[in-house]
């Protein structure tokens, strides 16, 4: 289930790719997210899986631990995370714990699998997992799924 995007939520999705590029770039594995405040402030995160090393370093885990050092538990309900890929199943536990209304994503999860292989993913899709929180947290994706598996190829192998 796709939805439009306006021309802002177009361009924070954009600013997560190039995260995910940067990601790459930096050593790790090729994912970038970002959350956008109510009031416009945006926090950014990178993947830090290999150079941390920490293999809960995903782009949208490290984005969580930065904003809830960085805004107002109150406000997160009303924030959306831009993140290049679909958040893992893992990734979906943080941004429900943390409370973060909207989560809106590029490549899908079975998009990433094409590009890196049934080994490199869960095949578990992010509503399911949020549909099984006591709250709401709305879901859009995939969207510009060709330009989110850039960063992807010739990185998995």
């Amino acid at each position: 289930m796709t939805d439009a995007l306006d021309e802002a939520d177009s361009a924070h999705l954009r600013r997560a790719i190039e995260l995910s590029q940067l990601a790459r770039k930096h050593g790790n594995h090729p994912f970038g997210a970002l959350l956008v405040t109510a009031d416009g402030r945006v926090i950014e995160a990178e993947n830090t899986v290999l150079t941390a090393p920490d293999i809960t370093g995903h782009a949208e885990t490290n984005l969580v631990r930065l904003a809830g050092r960085e805004v107002d538990a109150t406000d997160l309900s009303a924030s959306t995370l831009f993140t290049s890929c679909e958040p893992c199943a893992m990734c979906c536990g943080a941004i429900f714990w943390a409370g973060i209304g909207r989560v809106v994503y590029a490549l899908s999860g079975a998009g990433l699998i094409a590009l890196a292989g049934p080994e490199d993913g869960l095949d578990l899709p992010s509503r399911e997992v949020f549909a099984r929180g006591g709250r709401a947290t709305a879901v859009s994706g995939p969207h510009l799924e060709e330009e989110a598996g850039r960063p992807h190829r010739g990185f998995w192998g």
